[in-house]
């Protein structure tokens, strides 16, 4: 199945080759890097792994840097360069066998410690430099079975590449919602509430009674209660790709996607629509896409 990993960035609308106003999100889908390509005959099934997102070297766990490294030609070394005078970074243990050898009493010997605040050597360009080191493609990571395009190891995917997504494209869009926190049963539930009229004192916004007799003599599981709301994972399937922004790694979706700005989203071909009326829609969609250019092109909002 077709994907990629990508994050929301916000929402905006764009004019199509109609002149209709329509509103999209803003899905930052790229760049995807292959870090695993999985095999029937190795693995038992066909899927790649593909990573979105850069993260420092030193916040990964070792299981992880080790797959990164395994799997990927594209990883860094996760191990500080020495400097100029050959001795290595500063918060890293020196060795001393050179210094021994030497003949160097024990007193001399340079032992490393972590500078302070407001020492020299605290926050310099090199140890900053040497924290930074970025790896790309570990924040997220996620498998999709089937993948229809020939990748290998150290790709680099995007909503440009050959096969991906176009213009008239149908997906499903899968994230985490807001978290609303603890709610009532009128927001949570959308219970109609009690009357507003005298008499009615203190059950405008209550559930109202659920509770049983001898028998059962206990709360029906899946009672409509109030609790927290949001914060669960949620699918919103059949939305149309209106734009691709290949220099940008830009997806611009019809609709809202489940989560906040910022929030990480899968973006995959939708499994619900049927495949001859997107194919249509698609050669559709270019063809009023030619027409609109030969007459200078369509108008984006701002």
């Amino acid at each position: 199945m077709l994907g990629l990993l990508g994050k929301k960035l916000g929402q905006t609308r764009v004019c199509d080759a109609q002149g209709h106003m329509v509103p999209v999100t803003v899905v930052l889908a790229g760049p995807n890097r292959v870090l695993q390509c999985r095999t029937k005959e190795v693995d038992g099934y066909s899927a790649v792994q593909l990573g979105f997102g850069n993260q420092k070297s030193q916040r990964l766990t070792k299981a992880m840097l080790g797959h990164v490294a395994k799997q990927s030609p594209l990883s860094h070394s996760t191990s500080a360069p020495p400097t100029e005078d050959g001795k290595k970074p500063h918060g890293e243990a020196q060795s001393n066998t050179d210094d021994n050898a030497a003949g160097a009493p024990a007193e001399n010997v340079d032992k490393t410690r972590t500078a302070k605040p407001g020492e020299e050597g605290h926050g310099s360009e090199k140890d900053s430099a040497d924290s930074r080191q970025l790896l790309s493609g570990v924040v997220r990571i996620r498998e999709f079975r089937d993948f229809p395009l020939q990748v290998k190891p150290g790709d680099l995917l995007g909503p440009g590449s050959p096969g991906m997504f176009a213009p008239g494209d149908f997906v499903d869009a899968i994230g985490v919602t807001k978290g609303r926190g603890f709610e009532g049963v009128v927001k949570r539930h959308g219970f109609r509430g009690g009357d507003l009229t005298h008499g009615a004192k203190g059950w405008h916004r209550r559930p109202g009674a659920i509770g049983q007799r001898l028998f059962p003599g206990t709360v029906m599981r899946g009672t409509k209660l109030p609790g927290h709301m949001g914060q669960v994972r949620r699918t919103v399937q059949n939305l149309e790709v209106i734009q691709v922004m290949a220099e940008d790694n830009l997806l611009l979706i019809k609709g809202a996607l489940p989560g906040a700005n910022g929030d990480y989203v899968i973006i995959r071909e939708s499994k619900k629509l049927n495949k001859a009326v997107a194919e249509a829609r698609r050669k559709r969609i270019a063809k009023a896409a030619a027409k609109s250019e030969s007459k200078g092109g369509a108008k984006v909002a701002k």
